[in-house]
């Protein structure tokens, strides 16, 4: 018995060997039953039908980077960086991250929640069916804390998969300003004991001005024996060698990587880290883009996410990062469609995310247009039509 089965559909990307055209795609409870052509379809008895009249259909988008709590606004640093000024002068004069977390801190537990489940819902009716959430605006234990139990609410609120970050060494807090060491024991002797059951991740922004590869080694470290995986923001605004680290630790994934070079590539490629690319952090600052085809010549697994965040990414959906990849990154359409979906579910460790085949979770979407190409052509339209997550219809 088939509860949902989509048909008609024009192009089918099913991240399983090569598109297919004219498919139906039948759903069994939350997970895919049948993917093929509509004569050997199962009975569909009192099951629903989703007529996709020849459109494209593609798995979920998977989000495999955001800073999706927090609270305040930043625009007036997007109009300065506009006129000359570099992240760096901003940060240093108290904007830049320190300016979110004075605004993080200042709301409740409550305010945090609304502004990011109406940020997710957003998302969610752009095609996004999984999303990896950070904390790190907080920078002290109890806004951590805050941010973390707001990130297991929309997961247990959103009818999507959500995956939890600790990002707590995210940059120095003004009151540890002249004791960084003390901050770093902060965070490992303090922090880490109390937020790793509300995570499944460990995050560290190493960074001139952030984190070096010692600290976070050191964070690292501790992170692992509370059973948190690794994930590191890695050679964003300089080589500083974050990337080098995450492959020394065996990290799920460095992300940003604009200044990855090709030896980075092949070590994180050697140790299985998924390479996270976020080209509008890199459109927004107007800065460096990562080398999307030298990492996919090492052999890194390559995923896209928005970095969704209010001073350098205030980016909800995943079609214009799809576009930017293309466009600015030196990704084919097919290689940016793949990092969206299937490479950010791996850089997640979800095997039966990103992916349309007989047992995978059935997380889909139904575009408004013929083939996955109108993604990139057509970035300033939402042309996702239906939502299905989990077998189940979002519309």
């Amino acid at each position: 018995m088939t509860d949902l089965l989509l048909t008609d559909i024009g192009q089918l990307v099913t991240n399983d060997g090569e598109p297919m055209r004219n498919a139906v795609v039948a759903i069994d409870g939350d997970k895919f039953s049948y993917i093929g052509t509509a004569k050997d379809a199962p009975f569909l008895g009192n099951g629903e039908i989703v007529q996709c009249d020849g459109a494209a259909v593609l798995p979920g988008f998977v989000d495999a980077h955001t800073h999706l709590i927090f609270a305040g606004d930043r625009s007036d640093e997007f109009s300065r960086r506009l006129a000359g000024e570099s992240y760096s002068q901003i940060a240093a004069e108290g904007g830049g991250i320190l300016s979110t977390v004075t605004a993080t801190r200042a709301a409740t537990e409550e305010q945090l929640f609304d502004l990011a489940v109406d940020r997710a819902w957003r998302m969610i009716r752009s095609g996004t069916t999984t999303i990896e959430v950070k904390s790190g605006y907080g920078l002290d234990l109890e806004t951590e804390l805050r941010l973390l139990r707001v990130a297991n609410r929309l997961s247990d609120t959103l009818p999507i998969t959500v995956k939890i970050t600790f990002l707590g060494a995210h940059t120095i807090p003004l009151e540890f300003a002249n004791d960084r060491t003390g901050y770093v024991d902060q965070v490992v002797e303090t922090m880490l004991p109390e937020v790793a059951p509300l995570a499944h991740y460990c995050d560290v922004f190493v960074e001139e001005g952030a984190f070096t590869v010692d600290e976070a080694r050191r964070i690292f470290a501790v992170a692992s024996e509370f059973g948190l995986g690794a994930r590191v923001h890695a050679e964003q605004l300089s080589r500083f060698g974050g990337a080098h680290l995450a492959a020394e630790i065996g990290a799920v994934s460095a992300d940003h990587l604009d200044h990855a070079t090709m030896e980075d590539a092949q070590a994180m490629a050697a140790a299985g880290t998924s390479a996270v690319l976020v080209p509008g952090a890199s459109y927004t600052l107007r800065s460096a883009q990562a080398p999307g085809p030298l990492l996919l010549e090492a052999g890194c697994n390559i995923a896209l996410a928005t970095d969704c965040n209010p001073g350098t990414s205030y980016f909800e959906a995943m079609s214009p990062i799809i576009s930017l990849a293309v466009a600015q990154m030196g990704l084919t359409v097919d290689q940016a469609i793949h990092a969206a979906t299937r490479g950010g579910a791996t850089s997640l460790g979800l095997d039966d995310r990103g992916i349309i085949e007989a047992g995978a979770r059935a997380d889909l979407i139904v575009l408004d247009a013929p083939t996955v190409a109108h993604i990139p052509y057509r970035p300033a339209t939402n042309l996702v039509g239906t939502v299905i997550s989990g077998g189940v219809v979002i519309r």
